[in-house]
């Protein structure tokens, strides 16, 4: 995960069995005249939809790279001094928080010999650091290189979907929400990671269940996302790197206070006291 940085130069399923036998019998009694029922309308797009996912990238790019272009964040590489060594790439993997190390790994499975695969027991030994031994001073220019190739870039992918995306719509679809709240468990994920620990996305929902009942559990979906987003508030406060909470308070509030749980375009937002602007 990754902050805005002080760089001038870088800007800021189950599936349900149909029972054919109580069918048949249910329209064998059913007269021939009876009207065609309409077609019930299809679900709304979660956020793995193409077009949500487009724009949850597009969100999260506002906050974590002050520009909607996050394709352009695969070469992205700088220590933000946040306590968690290099934080690089379209998600903000770290090289003091595992994410990283497990990325560099998949793409040395796949592409044995590339440029990052020398730095692999250096990233094995400063994991749960910020140090830079053994990365300096060529890792950074060597990441940027490896960004420009496919394989690498389709890593990145790969371990943002697994470790973030995935898992965020999987839990937000457990707990009822629609495409904006499992934006917010993406968010929250990419943010404080998956794990139990009081500052992270467990703990933060933990909280917010103790407050409101999510819609899966007979809640109101409205009421449940904002406390969820209140605890979310309040992890982000407890770390310096993470106090600006604008992401929260002017951008996903902004959409739930709008009632667009859908998270339907037009969107209008700012972040750290940026516009933005999705048609």
């Amino acid at each position: 995960m990754r902050h805005p940085s002080p760089d001038p130069a870088h800007p800021a399923g189950t599936s349900r069995r149909t029972v054919l036998a109580m069918a048949s019998a249910f329209l064998a009694t059913v007269p021939l005249t009876t009207p065609a029922r309409a077609a019930a309308p299809a679900p709304a797009a979660g956020l793995d939809d193409a077009a949500k996912k487009e724009i949850a990238m597009q969100l999260v790019s506002s906050a974590e790279n002050s520009s909607l272009d996050w394709k352009a964040q695969y070469r992205y590489i700088e220590d933000i001094g946040d306590g968690r060594g290099y934080t690089a790439g379209i998600i903000g993997f770290c090289s003091g928080t595992g994410d990283m190390l497990d990325l560099v790994e998949l793409y040395a499975a796949r592409s044995p010999g590339n440029v990052l695969a020398p730095y692999l027991p250096a990233l094995r030994r400063v994991d749960g650091s910020d140090s830079h031994e053994g990365l300096d001073p060529g890792f950074p220019d060597d990441w940027r290189r490896a960004a420009g190739d496919p394989e690498f870039r389709r890593a990145q992918d790969d371990e943002r979907d697994r470790v973030y995306f995935d898992p965020a719509v999987r839990r937000g679809r457990e707990d009822g929400l629609r495409t904006l709240g499992q934006f917010a468990y993406y968010d929250a994920i990419v943010m404080h990671g998956g794990g139990a620990d009081r500052l992270s996305f467990g703990s933060i929902r933990e909280r917010a269940l103790g407050r409101a009942r999510p819609p899966a559990q007979g809640g109101d979906e409205v009421a449940y996302l904002h406390a969820f987003l209140d605890e979310r508030v309040w992890a982000m406060r407890q770390e310096e790197a993470h106090s600006d909470t604008s992401r929260v308070d002017t951008a996903q509030r902004v959409f739930l206070d709008a009632g667009n749980l859908g998270l339907e375009p037009p969107l209008d937002w700012h972040v750290y006291g940026d516009a933005y602007h999705i048609g």
